[in-house]
């Protein structure tokens, strides 16, 4: 009997020690709440925000917050970016094609895992760089990205950045981003996205500091709004970055309406604004909206800025709480919602609590990440011209000829914004690659990217060294060289990052007009970060892709398209215009005549254009007749592959609403869907449009749905006569009563 009461003793002795050793949270001792993981985030950050001097709390409302060494708070600098892969760091990471060739994908999965990847790669570094005791600049969880800008004018160079022109693609895509990267664990956030620039922001970057966007309360909701509200309301971004320039006299980071009645009124919004780095110092030295940096750094806090990007003109709230101008209680706003943000990424718990605390740098360019960095080029690259089926080109050529500026320049294909690989492929690696010894392949740079204005160029030995090719690769467009934010770039075309003109250089025309005379197959590639004016290219040149700025595998995709290894399905995010006539001036910000939704002439290419190898036919579309306001609609088609090689498609919903008194666009993008079909195979899409969907912004920016016609188009482009007869996309009218 003591035999089985001292076994007994030994059992509940080891359950007890079991148990402790499985919550020692609970029976840890804490010098403070703030340090009890036990605790809600809410209970913790206002004891952690209650025991912070005034000093203190303006310190950590800097991108780069200091150590509070008293408390056991480490340093956190809150500036990191991952546009297309984690960027600006040490640490040799995955490149993916640059946002607006992602978003030329037209498929949300894939941008949602390669948000994921990114998150994972982040999150290594973090980790990484924390054993270390290294809290720098872009090492920190919170990334600033993406740009949900509208790219309402080709001309801008931070366009790249986006997902292109249309809000309805834009806060689709920019949703698959946010929550890829946010993850989606119920307790931590895995990394913290930021919807950038709010709200009206779009070039020129030349007077971005101190311009004042005048637009109709329309065009504010019907356009420049949508995305973000997609992402704050719908994908629970965690940041938001107010934009440099101002709306109706006010900087957006100060802006009554933008700030206060939208994003936190309306829209509920509960995360942290950061500013654009420098935009607070604006408000007095460029805007002339404040008197000086205390005035601007208390109406920035008021209105909700609650981060600074810079390290000067916060410092001054220190002084302005002092002298009245915001009250301690209203500082403490800011920094409760800073420190919700890293409570929310675990930063204060054992890192045995948050799963995410444990990725190691084994994931840092994994073989998945490649994977994916290769698939989303390959699914970028648009097909603009295929004449007499020129492509793809055959592997068993003896000679090609591999032409142009972008041919092998691994700028080019990383874009901005980026993140360094350990290797990366340009399109000559990538065709060299591709047809091995067999094949003679001849390099020849040709021209640089603008010529010499004045000089007439002479090529004769270009022409000389390729004119017995069996086919003429020419590699050209523009650069992240040429475009970009606020760039020191003056030449032809070009100026502080933005573009003069959207033509292809002159220069790049005519080496391919001569080349073009040589008699052999012409393949014009173009690397582009926006839409490109070539109506010569357009009637004269066989074969046309686009492939953007490509990522890591930019060479790798180029070469399976060209030679057939890889279908393409890739799409237009942008219209793509015949020339500089077509564009209304740069600061203009109406959307008269501007994008595919109000533009009256004709393109050259149209938003969501884009060739295949095979060929789709649409039919059996389904709708219900009539429908109800305030009901959803259930759509579906039937899409046949009806040519002889497996490929993607591309399916594109679009409504039109007529015999209406109130503004509507043209037609409007409302669904999408990139779908894999086989050769003679056929799949049933589907699509569900909301009320919201069916809405219509009237003049003073209220969505509204209204009784009348509307006709939904699915297909595999914009309708138009040609392709509907071609039974490329279907048509069917409803009421809606």
């Amino acid at each position: 009997m003591k035999h089985l009461i001292n076994n007994r003793f030994l059992i509940l002795l080891f359950i007890a020690c079991v148990f402790s050793s499985l919550t020692p949270e609970r029976n840890k001792k804490y010098s403070y709440d703030f340090q009890n993981p036990s605790l809600s985030i809410d209970k913790r950050v206002n004891d952690l925000v209650s025991r912070l001097t005034l000093e203190e709390k303006v310190g950590q409302m800097l991108n780069s917050a200091p150590a509070i060494e008293r408390l056991g708070i480490p340093a956190y600098n809150w500036w990191n970016e991952c546009l297309h892969g984690v960027a600006r760091t040490s640490f040799k990471v995955t490149v993916y094609p640059q946002a607006i060739g992602m978003a030329a994908t037209w498929d949300k999965n894939s941008l949602h895992q390669m948000a994921d990847y990114t998150a994972d790669e982040g999150r290594a570094i973090n980790n990484e760089s924390i054993k270390t005791g290294n809290r720098n600049i872009y090492l920190g969880l919170t990334y600033w990205t993406p740009n949900i800008n509208i790219f309402r004018d080709p001309r801008w160079g931070r366009g790249q950045e986006t997902y292109g022109e249309d809000p309805y693609l834009t806060g689709t895509m920019g949703k698959a981003f946010v929550t890829g990267l946010q993850g989606n664990d119920p307790k931590y956030l895995k990394a913290a996205a930021c919807a950038k620039h709010y709200a009206i922001h779009s070039g020129p970057e030349s007077s971005r500091h101190e311009f004042d966007a005048e637009i109709s309360d329309y065009d504010l909701w019907d356009t420049y709004l949508p995305a973000f509200k997609n992402l704050v309301v719908n994908a629970k971004v965690a940041g938001v970055m107010c934009a440099y320039n101002a709306f109706k006299g006010q900087p957006c980071c100060g802006n009554d309406l933008l700030m206060n009645n939208i994003l936190r009124n309306e829209w509920g919004f509960k995360g942290y604004v950061t500013s654009d780095c420098g935009a607070i110092d604006d408000f007095y030295q460029r805007h002339k909206t404040s008197k000086d940096a205390e005035s601007a750094a208390a109406d920035a806090v008021l209105h909700g800025t609650d981060v600074e990007c810079g390290n000067v003109t916060y410092k001054t709230l220190v002084a302005a709480v002092k002298d009245g101008k915001l009250t301690e209680q209203q500082l403490d706003i800011s920094v409760k919602r800073l420190f919700t943000i890293r409570f929310r990424l675990g930063m204060f718990d054992p890192p045995e609590m948050v799963k995410y605390a444990q990725i190691t740098t084994n994931v840092l360019e994994s073989a998945e990440h490649h994977a994916q960095a290769l698939k989303m080029a390959r699914q970028s690259i648009v097909l603009l011209k295929n004449q007499n089926n020129v492509l793809p080109l055959s592997k068993h050529l003896k000679k090609i000829a591999v032409v142009g500026p972008n041919a092998d320049n691994g700028e080019s294909i990383l874009g901005n914004y980026n993140g360094m690989p350990s290797k990366l492929v340009t399109a000559l690696q990538g065709i060299k690659a591709k047809l091995g010894e067999a094949t003679e392949v001849v390099y020849v740079k040709g021209t640089d990217f603008v010529g010499n204005p004045g000089v007439v160029p002479d090529f004769r030995a270009v022409i000389d060294s390729v004119k017995d090719a069996d086919a003429i690769i020419y590699i050209g467009g523009i650069s992240p060289q040429l475009e970009g934010e606020e760039m020191s770039v003056k030449q032809a075309g070009f100026s502080g990052g933005d573009r003069t003109s959207i033509a292809l250089p002159e220069v790049q025309t005519q080496l391919l007009k001569e080349l073009n005379a040589i008699g052999k197959p012409v393949v014009f590639v173009m690397m582009t970060g926006s839409a490109l004016a070539i109506p010569w290219e357009a009637e004269h040149i066989p074969a046309i892709l686009n492939a953007w700025y490509g990522g890591q595998d930019a060479g790798t995709a180029i070469a399976d398209v060209i030679f057939g290894d890889y279908n393409p399905a890739g799409r237009l995010p942008v219209t793509f215009y015949r020339s500089d006539k077509d564009l209304p001036s740069f600061t203009d910000y109406s959307m008269s005549n501007r994008t595919y939704r109000y533009f009256k002439g004709t393109p050259l290419y149209a938003f969501g254009y884009g060739l295949s190898y095979t060929n789709f036919k649409y039919g059996e579309l389904t709708i219900p007749a009539t429908i109800n306001i305030g009901k959803k609609i259930l759509v579906s088609v039937k899409v046949t592959n009806t040519g002889k090689r497996d490929g993607e498609e591309v399916s594109e919903l679009y409504l039109s609403h007529s015999g209406l008194k109130v503004k509507t666009p043209i037609r409007a993008l409302k669904g999408f869907e990139r779908t894999f079909i086989k050769a003679g195979q056929s799949k049933i899409i589907q699509f569900e449009l909301t009320p919201e969907d069916l809405s219509l912004i009237d003049d003073d920016g209220n969505a509204k749905e209204l009784a009348g016609k509307v006709m939904i188009s699915v297909g595999g482009s914009q309708p138009d006569a040609q392709a509907h007869m071609g039974g490329k996309v279907v048509y069917k009218q409803i009421i809606i009563n």
